[in-house]
């Protein structure tokens, strides 16, 4: 019979599996980091690109007061003062589950999505697109590269869910908020668009930069878990 040490060896892939998959993960990760580093220097050097209007003309030219309304509904928990506020309440409702760390690094993922986009914009100093050449439906007056939506969506719901698939036991409740989560995560960028409050390319630049620091946040988290928080 095997005790419980060799059935849970069993479950393990193989030393060289691990070692390829963590090899194929740092790939990923460095090709997102010098495609972010690419885009940048494009973004800074470039005025625009005829893409970015070609897209943005393409997704508002979809004629439907539901899709409107649904691009609206997405892009409206990333605005001040709502995006604080959800933050704070999955903080709560994860202390309340007596996952402490779970929740402070969920604050945490919003701070470092805040900061690092508000750098990011200084640095490259992008406008906005203009009323003059798309449909805005409500003038911004902060830089537009990357999109801050994309980024808040990325690292916060996109932890959000590494913390239900991991802690949560399988059910059509975790599958429901996944799904939700997902859907935000997935169509943040096109809203963003259609809104006309920022160009591909911002948005582009939002889910690489967004990604990678997610996987920087997952990162933070298993180190502090295994320290700090062992219950």
């Amino acid at each position: 019979m095997h005790n419980g040490k060799e059935t849970e060896k069993a479950d393990l892939a193989s030393p060289p599996a691990r070692r390829s998959r963590s090899l194929f993960f740092q790939a990923l990760l460095f090709s997102a980091i010098i495609a972010f580093g690419c885009l940048t220097f494009f973004v800074k050097t470039t005025p625009s690109f005829p893409i970015d209007l070609q897209i943005t003309r393409a997704i508002q030219s979809i004629d439907s007061p539901f899709f409107a309304g649904f691009m609206q509904l997405i892009s409206w928990p990333g605005f001040l003062p709502q995006s604080l506020l959800i933050t704070l309440l999955i903080a709560f409702i994860l202390y309340m589950y007596s996952l402490r760390w779970e929740a402070c690094t969920a604050v945490l993922a919003m701070l470092l999505s805040g900061a690092t986009n508000e750098l990011v914009k200084t640095v490259v100093g992008r406008p906005r697109p203009t009323i003059d050449v798309v449909n805005v439906f409500e003038v911004l007056t902060s830089y537009s590269f990357p999109s801050g939506h994309v980024m808040l969506y990325t690292i916060l719901f996109g932890y959000i869910c590494y913390l239900m698939y991991t802690l949560l036991k399988r059910s059509i409740l975790r599958s429901l908020l996944l799904g939700i989560f997902g859907i935000f995560i997935l169509f943040v960028g096109p809203s963003r668009i259609y809104l006309g409050q920022h160009w591909a390319s911002d948005v582009l630049g939002a889910y690489l930069l967004g990604g990678v620091l997610l996987a920087g946040m997952i990162l933070v988290y298993q180190w502090g878990k295994t320290r700090f928080f062992i219950y």
